[in-house]
């Protein structure tokens, strides 16, 4: 297939490129510089500017563009950027597609757990209603702005992501050198759930809905074992043959982050299924957290 990718420096984008050519499909990246040759085509979402005529004959696409939710603290103007990050290229994408002679057959467009708020021991499903706060409202927002594309047909799947797992990106590279160091430890309670699931098994997920026709609308992507956070420090302490006694101290985390970014992204919580996922026919390459853990640190399982 010819697969158009937004958001192609990203975390997830970076490793889903490779993945896909080694799949056999050709990518090509929508770019907002000036393109530098025949696999990318240039887009500004601020300017609602895109290159559709270079659209013709894209069989896929893949969105994973919007500025970072984890970056900074969350200012009235950074949670502007956050939500029109997303909503503005999401919106642009999906009419442009919708008004092509020949659209694609599937749109996976990002989204993320976030959507369900914070909900305790509930176990969710793609069926559970959304919460309240910020990140569930961006997420609403970011899957609505899919609509005219499901209106015109196409296959849309709106890919929630769980905290995805990596050595050299995401959440866990930001906690490698206090748990090296053996300082890291839970974050408050340490009874909050943490649905992870590891970045290999994020890209095969999202190759696999490319291909999986019966399937639309929201998919968690996250591994069948949610953990607590406690669950979830204590896997990588064992992998890095570190204690994880102390728990981590908030105070320093709220100077730089903001306190609702940390309550949010760190004392908050979802128990999410993958369930709908699993039923789909993916098979996860790392299911099962110590093992998984194991594998991102390239470390032998405790």
């Amino acid at each position: 297939m010819d697969v158009l990718v937004t958001g192609s420096h990203g975390f997830i984008a970076g490793a889903l490129l490779p993945r896909l050519r080694a799949h056999d499909h050709r990518v090509v990246r929508l770019v907002r510089g000036t393109p530098v040759g025949p696999d990318e085509v240039h887009w500004d979402p601020d300017a609602d500017e895109i290159d559709a005529e270079r659209l013709a004959g894209i069989d896929a696409v893949v969105h994973l563009a919007g500025a970072g939710i984890g970056d900074k603290k969350w200012t009235p103007e950074r949670k502007a950027l956050i939500l029109q990050s997303r909503t503005r290229g999401t919106g642009l994408l999906a009419r442009t597609l919708a008004a092509m002679a020949t659209p694609p057959a599937v749109l996976v467009s990002g989204s993320a757990i976030g959507y369900y708020g914070n909900r305790g021991d509930e176990v969710l499903t793609e069926d559970s209603g959304p919460g309240d706060d910020f990140t569930a409202e961006v997420c609403q927002a970011w899957e609505s702005a899919t609509e005219p594309a499901v209106d015109a047909g196409i296959r849309v799947v709106t890919v929630r992501s769980g905290i995805v797992l990596a050595a050299d990106g995401g959440v866990l590279k930001r906690l490698l050198l206090p748990f090296k160091l053996g300082l890291g430890g839970r974050v408050a309670s340490g009874k909050q759930y943490m649905s992870w699931i590891t970045l290999d098994d994020e890209v095969g997920a999202i190759v696999h809905l490319l291909s999986a026709d019966g399937v639309r609308g929201p998919v968690n992507l996250v591994a069948p074992e949610p953990a607590t956070n406690a669950r979830l420090t204590d896997a990588l302490g064992r992998a890095l043959h570190r204690p994880t006694i102390l728990p981590t101290p908030l105070a320093p985390l709220k100077v730089l982050y903001g306190s609702e970014l940390v309550q949010s992204l760190l004392v908050d919580g979802q128990r999410v299924s993958s369930a709908k996922l699993v039923a789909s026919g993916y098979a996860f390459a790392h299911p099962q957290l110590d093992n998984a853990m194991a594998a991102v640190l390239r470390a032998p399982a405790a």
